[in-house]
């Protein structure tokens, strides 16, 4: 193949990719910037959520974290008043469970401890009573080291803080 082959070859090329790429984006409906969340709904309300583990008060940790996420991080405003939302969240934390993650050798105490949280969340829009999520499964964890002093709660509040994130990603409307 000579030089001028080559050249046309390579400009040959260069057309099929740029076709490509332009035809790529109109095939999968281009670019958008619309919102990533269900536009029908504006104003959320956080039902406290119902604690099935025995472990007291990660309910308001959690419950607490959520309505902060959803207010920070979506375009959503919480509303305090149920009949004054058009959307209502709820559900119950589960399970609360607490694992070993490093052990010290000599001693053979627990050296760092990881605290899951596991809850079920439902998201029901108020004004046409569709339910925006259904009894999903969500969990999240955090871990914490008495040589830090930290403790349980601490890492039951970073747990929540995790689990409210998880959720917050539930309420992205489907691609």
């Amino acid at each position: 193949m000579n030089r001028a082959d080559a050249g046309g070859c390579y400009g040959w090329m260069a057309c099929v990719f740029l076709c490509m790429g332009i035809l790529g984006c109109s095939w999968t409906g281009g670019y958008t910037n619309a919102s990533l969340y269900p536009s029908q709904v504006s104003t959320v309300y956080v039902e406290m959520f119902e604690n099935k583990s025995f472990w007291r008060d990660v309910e308001y940790d959690f419950t607490d974290a959520l309505a902060k996420r959803i207010e920070a991080e979506t375009p959503y405003k919480i509303v305090s008043d149920r009949d004054r939302a058009d959307s209502v969240i709820s559900g119950q934390i589960v399970s609360v469970d607490q694992s070993v993650l490093s052990i010290d050798r000599e001693m053979g105490t627990a050296l760092e401890k990881e605290v899951e949280l596991r809850a079920v969340v439902s998201w029901k829009d108020l004004i046409n009573g569709k339910l925006l999520i259904e009894s999903r499964s969500v969990s999240a964890s955090g871990s914490y080291s008495a040589l830090q002093n930290e403790s349980f709660t601490y890492a039951s509040r970073v747990a929540a803080n995790n689990l409210a994130g998880r959720v917050v990603e539930l309420m992205e409307a489907k691609w």
